[in-house]
């Protein structure tokens, strides 16, 4: 069976980003949608990007947050708080892509990150999405990253709440400017801390749920002592620790505060060559990757990199 593009609409789209651009939300939504449409979201992309960077050309302003951690860490409560203290404390607008554990047996998801996250409904300063995890490895979906990609032209930071993570999935660094690592109080001792693969990637550690004092104080210490142990491997300086609760609000503001000072990336060149390299690998196989890199060798060392102009001269190349 032949499969045909679909007909796009050049002015719904156009008029769909319009609104969305002045902060409707439904209008987001549905722009989201068509790029999380698993047969065409190439063909919408396709569209919706260039029209995008024609009607709002500066997104150098922009953050994307990473949030991961354990099940159970208080991720979504978190974010909750963060949300009504930014409606609370600035003028800048906010949205967040949460991603919920696929079903191995159904392949459903119940999106229940949502229930922790009770924001105003007419505030258009803050938007939240949720997505099924479709059994990607890493703690995030197929298509967070052209998601991500959208809203950085809407909104001044981008938050991605992965699911609860084991200790080797990472993938949230590669779409992420900062990442967190959210823990818990007496989460693992010193040895579950130490051990590679997540502890080495986060650029800031956040032990939740502090609400009794010397629990938190344990596990501060533990955590800032196996950091110290893998501090050549991170980097030369210990990363920041923060430790909050969503009952008392505690260290709320400080996380706030913190997240104001950080400053924006120029350019994401490495973020888009590796989702580019990832999409090859998951279509062609790692040959088809070698073959890619071979023929194309300058594409991939640009600062700009056009991901939908590229993944069409590759598609085209390799005969689809």
């Amino acid at each position: 069976m032949v499969k045909t593009s679909p007909q796009i609409d050049r002015g719904e789209i156009s008029s769909l980003l319009d609104s969305a651009l002045a902060g409707e939300k439904y209008p987001i939504a549905r722009l989201i949608s068509y790029i999380e449409n698993p047969l065409y979201s190439h063909q919408y992309r396709q569209l919706i990007f260039p029209l995008l960077q024609e009607k709002q050309q500066d997104v150098a302003k922009n953050l994307t947050i990473g949030i991961t951690g354990t099940p159970g860490a208080g991720k979504s409560s978190l974010i909750g708080e963060l949300c009504h203290t930014f409606i609370k404390d600035s003028e800048q607008k906010l949205a967040i892509v949460a991603i919920d554990p696929s079903s191995n047996v159904s392949g459903g998801s119940i999106l229940g990150d949502r229930t922790r996250v009770v924001l105003p409904t007419r505030e258009n300063r803050i938007f939240f999405r949720s997505q099924a995890s479709q059994l990607e490895m890493g703690g995030v979906n197929p298509y967070t990253y052209h998601v991500i990609r959208f809203l950085r032209y809407l909104f001044d930071y981008v938050i991605i709440e992965t699911v609860g993570i084991g200790q080797n999935e990472t993938e949230v660094t590669y779409l992420a400017d900062f990442s967190f690592l959210v823990l818990q109080p007496l989460g693992g001792d010193q040895i579950q801390f130490m051990k590679s693969g997540i502890m080495e990637v986060p650029n800031a550690f956040i032990i939740n749920k502090c609400d009794e004092e010397e629990l938190a104080a344990q596990s501060y210490h533990t955590l800032s002592t196996s950091l110290s142990f893998l501090k050549d491997t991170i980097s030369q300086e210990l990363p920041p620790i923060f430790l909050t609760s969503t009952v008392s609000k505690k260290g709320i503001q400080e996380l706030f505060q913190f997240l104001q000072k950080l400053p924006a990336p120029h350019f994401r060149n490495q973020e888009s060559k590796h989702q580019l390299q990832k999409w090859i690998v998951s279509d062609y196989g790692k040959l088809g990757l070698q073959k890619v890199l071979r023929d194309f060798p300058g594409e991939f060392v640009e600062e700009m990199i056009d991901f939908e102009s590229l993944q069409a001269k590759i598609q085209e190349h390799m005969g689809l």
